[in-house]
């Protein structure tokens, strides 16, 4: 993490107003939250839901060494150390830039509407049986999780993963330029934030400024069956020597894959002459892991390695996680964000799953798709397969559109529509029994995961 003298932080930060008597105080980490601060920490005052600033003081008083302080907030604390500055989110990401540019270390940015995390998690484990690895906690991969991502780095450390998230233009940009990666990865282009960036061929243009903050000879690892990233790198001007490097199912990619066979518990695929497992439900998830094993390979990396890692792979929750419940009950949860093309990758993987006695979907609203989210609502009902899935169940306003359709090839009482959770536990628990499977998907915002204890502790005949 980074640690410096208090003097060298409001310099990296571009703050100023520092008292002489502070400025040889020592920095260890940086904090966004008083409740968790660290001995030595700086914190960071962000201005979000709740103002940072009204918990300088109690995170001084936790341990925190200093504090940064927006300059347009009145009433300073006097007898702390503090930086001032014009936005603290602004100085936060320049002390993030700053730092990055300390580090020893190569730097692999991922971006993508769908399998960043997962592809990130995939790439972390396969490294870590060569390098020391950090990479970006949980979903932290917002205009704040990045800053903080990188700052929480080592300098013992050879590589970083950094996941990198946005919701509108410009966002990415500017993930690009604090990161500076050595590699970038672009997973796959979607419908999320159609609402925000109007169609896919802006949401393609937006995930293809990961290019703009690269390392000169830096290699940009993307989607190769996707035509909207072919022809948006085709009108980016690149003024950096960067390699482009492709993966997907067509042969003409630079890394494909010669062959699949799946079970009920992961996938086995070949590249080239190169076997490869993943513990992961779902063929969609070898798309991630192809692109993982095109960062391994230029990293020096071989495909002993690249299979160990995938093997031990550990997921970061609610994507496409397998729970057995106590009372034999499987549940599959993905709920952790959903959009059409991973509703519907979650949907196929669900089908295919055999040896249960009745399989149930829970799918929640599909949330930020614009204009067109009735239409997609409808598609998902519309190819639900009847004769692979039992019960289709779904909660919100847009899952019922889900439902409206569904309903149609379903027989009667097979298909129900919820407007909250609650009345959905009630007919759940009257449903249910040992050896059912059930899939949960739905938006961020629907918070599908919360009937998760009560499924797991649910008694069932």
């Amino acid at each position: 993490m980074i640690c410096h003298k208090l003097k060298v932080i409001e310099h990296m930060a571009e703050g100023s107003g520092l008292s002489v008597l502070h400025e040889d105080l020592s920095i260890q980490g940086v904090s966004i939250d008083s409740r968790t601060i660290k001995t030595g920490n700086l914190f960071v005052p962000i201005i979000r839901r709740l103002d940072g600033h009204d918990y300088v003081e109690e995170a001084i008083a936790k341990g925190a060494t200093a504090s940064l302080w927006q300059k347009d907030h009145p009433n300073p604390p006097i007898h702390f150390p503090l930086i001032y500055v014009d936005d603290c989110l602004i100085a936060l990401q320049t002390l993030a830039t700053n730092y990055r540019i300390e580090l020893p270390i190569k730097v692999i940015g991922v971006t993508g509407s769908n399998g960043k995390t997962t592809t990130k998690d995939m790439i972390n484990s396969v490294l870590g049986t060569t390098y020391r690895v950090h990479k970006t906690k949980g979903n932290l991969n917002s205009q704040i999780g990045v800053p903080l991502t990188i700052l929480e780095v080592d300098k013992s450390t050879d590589v970083a993963v950094i996941e990198m998230g946005m919701s509108e233009r410009g966002q990415i940009d500017r993930l690009s330029r604090i990161a500076q990666p050595d590699i970038a990865v672009i997973t796959m282009i979607g419908v999320s934030h159609l609402s925000s960036l109007g169609s896919r061929e802006e949401i393609a243009t937006a995930k293809l400024e990961i290019v703009n903050g690269m390392q000169d000879d830096g290699k940009l690892i993307y989607n190769g069956d996707e035509p909207l990233l072919i022809n948006g790198l085709k009108g980016i001007n690149i003024t950096k020597t960067i390699s482009v490097i492709s993966f997907g199912e067509s042969k003409s990619n630079d890394y494909n894959v010669a062959s699949i066979e799946t079970n009920s518990e992961g996938s086995f695929f070949t590249v080239g002459d190169d076997k490869f497992y993943i513990p992961l439900l779902g063929s969609h998830n070898i798309s991630n892991a192809l692109a993982t094993v095109a960062v391994a390979s230029n990293l020096g990396i071989g495909p002993a390695k690249v299979d160990e890692g995938f093997r031990s792979l550990k997921i970061t929750s609610m994507r496409m996680e397998k729970i057995i419940s106590p009372s034999g009950l499987t549940i599959i949860n993905d709920a952790w964000n959903a959009s059409p093309i991973s509703m519907t990758a979650a949907i196929k993987t669900f089908e295919e799953l055999t040896g249960f006695s009745r399989k149930y979907l829970v799918l929640g609203d599909m949330l930020e798709l614009g204009e067109q989210e009735l239409e997609f609502h409808r598609d998902i009902g519309r190819n639900i397969d009847p004769s692979k899935i039992d019960y289709v169940y779904t909660v919100g306003t847009l899952g019922r559109h889900i439902a409206l359709q569904a309903e149609k090839r379903f027989p009667n009482g097979s298909v129900q529509a919820f407007l909250d959770k609650e009345e959905l536990m009630k007919e759940l628990k009257n449903k249910l029994m040992q050896n059912d499977a059930i899939l949960l998907k739905g938006s961020r915002g629907m918070q599908l995961e919360t009937i998760l204890p009560i499924l797991f502790t649910m008694e069932m005949t």
